[in-house]
């Protein structure tokens, strides 16, 4: 197949325009698990609390202003087709769309430069980039907008071969737990299994990718996803931390191999302002 000769003006334009919208619009993908919820609630409190928080969704959607105020670290997936070739720089192309696309829509700047001295960017970049080479010649190009509340309780450990997958039950019982009412609950759990400390987080924040709800290929995975968001919303946290059966709204796993002697999870939670979206370009 012949080589794409592929301009980088593609990739900010396309962030530029996913700026606003994911700020201002919920995926479709979760309106619809915040409606299941608040169908099958039946507390007083939990069914109020949904309410509001799906007022809130029409609202931003209405008047064209951010669901949340916390407008997020931009995170940048990028799928690679092996016969692009990039004309330019794509990092720069990224972050000249966040930084037109987070001006424009009037978005909070939510990035320092240096984690200890504190100085904001003042135009939300950098994003974070991750690339991952794939056959044929586009681009799929998957934006989040993250939030911190919840990114603060996630976590991650390097557990025992012999923990097993009660291990991993354990560890993402807690972590959920342990969250509470900080990550603005009902949550989206993004969990990684497998490959090594730095992989893992990663595969976990992929795993927020996906449509909420949306269930892994593998039916073991499956299985397990349903069986976790099951007992999770047995902790009775519920919506915004004041009692019901919605804590989390989804589990999503993504798998790496890994060594012998490692069984690598990490947890990356997301509050129900779920931003995600997707174009192939």
């Amino acid at each position: 197949m012949a080589i794409r000769e592929f301009q980088v003006d593609l990739l900010r334009d396309a962030v530029e325009r996913m700026c606003g919208p994911a700020a201002c619009d919920m995926p479709e993908d979760v309106r619809q698990a915040m409606e299941e919820a608040a169908r099958i609630e039946d507390g007083p409190n939990a069914r109020s609390v949904l309410a509001e928080l799906l007022d809130n969704y029409q609202i931003a959607a209405t008047e064209r202003i951010p669901v949340c105020q916390d407008t997020g670290m931009v995170v940048i997936f990028l799928d690679v087709g092996l016969d692009v070739h990039f004309n330019g720089d794509p990092y720069q192309a990224i972050n000249e769309g966040v930084r037109r696309g987070y001006r424009d829509s009037s978005l909070r700047m939510s990035i320092v430069g240096d984690p200890l001295r504190r100085v904001n960017t003042g135009d939300n970049t950098p994003a974070l980039v991750s690339v991952r080479l794939v056959p044929g010649d586009r681009v799929t190009l998957t934006f989040m907008a993250k939030g911190f509340g919840s990114e603060n309780t996630s976590r991650l450990a390097m557990l025992r071969p012999a923990d097993g997958l009660e291990g991993v039950r354990r560890f993402v019982l807690d972590t959920a737990a342990k969250a509470g009412p900080n990550a603005c609950p009902p949550i989206v759990v993004g969990v990684g299994i497998g490959g090594s400390f730095d992989q893992v987080a990663l595969a976990a924040k992929r795993a927020l990718s996906r449509d909420t709800g949306q269930a892994h290929s593998d039916p073991f995975y499956a299985d397990f996803e349903r069986s976790l968001l099951e007992d999770i919303n047995k902790t009775g946290v519920g919506p915004q931390g004041l009692g019901g059966r919605t804590t989390a709204l989804s589990v999503a796993i993504e798998v790496l191999p890994t060594h012998i002697a490692a069984l690598p999870v990490a947890c990356n939670i997301n509050c129900h302002v779920a931003r995600h979206m997707k174009e192939v370009l």
